[in-house]
């Protein structure tokens, strides 16, 4: 019951920003205007707005399903693709769209970037099951580092051949490019969601270990990769869009999973309508905070994301999982010890 109140809460609150941001940029449209059959205000509504809030709403389920994804299968709760080098490997793959075909498409670039954005999450993935220590710090501090050696890389390339101006426009997270015809692209990521919610329940037994999937009679490895895949592809397509959209992937199942735990598709959903709605309000605060200028939605989420970062880590630090210590057999009662991080 009070999972189904807070969706039900979360819903209510979704349509009512979205219905709200339609009516929020430079050219005051009013719901009047459009009943009237105001031309001007009609074609702003169709080809800009409406549209806009379409690829909100996309980039929020996916950016945040992708996160929980990630999370899942690498039992961390700071793994993500901000964390785990997706999004720097799906820019990666944009330069080399527009280095080897100078006059590619969009679906070209797509392409470039769902392949990089797979490989470059398989590789870091590989290299932190080979770790000893996986400390909950330590992983996700392992892919902002690998993550920056691809960005360097990028930078390196796009100064090298002079795409910096070029690839500025994937390197920063904004909306207001967002026109018909320009986004539908990022359509792809609600049919990788619903493959999710086909798989939730095969993410959570792989993320309690190779071991048990092996018992329970699951695929670890290939659940692993499909989970993988679609993460790496949902964000790659917000990317190819959007740009670069940084914490939501990362902000957004560690604040559900506080109300709702840890089970995929318990919180799946939840996940993916609080995720909507925090891009939703990180887009309008960028577009009425010095109007009629509008800040990228990539500087809104950063300030937010930063300092709800730090207190999830704080918070993750001090609540850690509770574990069961089994007795030894000198022992003659069990114990249950709760172990901080």
């Amino acid at each position: 019951m009070k999972g189904r109140w807070l969706t039900g809460v979360l819903a209510v609150v979704l349509v009512i920003l979205a219905i709200s941001s339609l009516f929020v940029g430079v050219i005051d449209i009013t719901p009047a205007s459009l009943l009237t059959g105001d031309i001007e205000h009609m074609k702003i509504f169709l080809v800009s707005r409406l549209p806009r809030l379409l690829a909100i709403l996309c980039t929020g389920v996916g950016m945040s399903v992708a996160g929980l994804i990630m999370q899942q299968l690498c039992t961390n709760k700071f793994v993500s693709p901000t964390t785990g080098a997706t999004i720097s490997s799906a820019q990666f793959g944009i330069l080399l769209a527009l280095l080897f075909m100078p006059n590619s498409t969009l679906w070209s670039r797509t392409i470039f970037a769902f392949a990089t954005a797979i490989f470059g999450t398989w590789i870091f993935v590989w290299f932190i099951q080979r770790m000893r220590f996986k400390d909950v710090v330590m992983v996700p501090l392992v892919g902002i580092m690998f993550g920056n050696v691809i960005s360097g890389a990028t930078n390196y390339l796009a100064y090298q051949y002079d795409m910096t101006q070029a690839l500025s426009s994937w390197l920063t997270g904004h909306f207001s490019m967002v026109l018909k015809g320009r986004y539908e692209i990022v359509y792809l990521t609600v049919p990788l969601v619903m493959l999710a919610f086909l798989f939730a329940n095969h993410f959570n037994i792989v993320g309690m270990g190779k071991d048990f999937s092996k018992n329970l009679g699951v695929h670890y490895n290939l659940v692993l990769f499909v989970g993988l895949t679609i993460a790496a592809m949902i964000t790659a397509s917000v990317v190819v869009v959007v740009g670069s959209i940084s914490y939501i992937d990362l902000i957004v199942p560690n604040a559900v999973a506080m109300f709702k735990g840890d089970k995929i598709r318990g919180t799946l959903v939840d996940t993916a309508l609080f995720g909507t709605i925090f891009v939703l309000v990180c887009d309008m605060i960028g577009r009425v905070a010095i109007a009629p200028y509008e800040l990228p939605i990539e500087l809104i989420v950063g300030i937010i994301g930063s300092i709800l970062f730090i207190a999830l880590l704080l918070y993750r630090l001090q609540h850690g999982r509770k574990t069961i210590k089994l007795p030894s057999p000198t022992e003659k009662k069990p114990t249950l010890q709760g172990e901080v991080g």
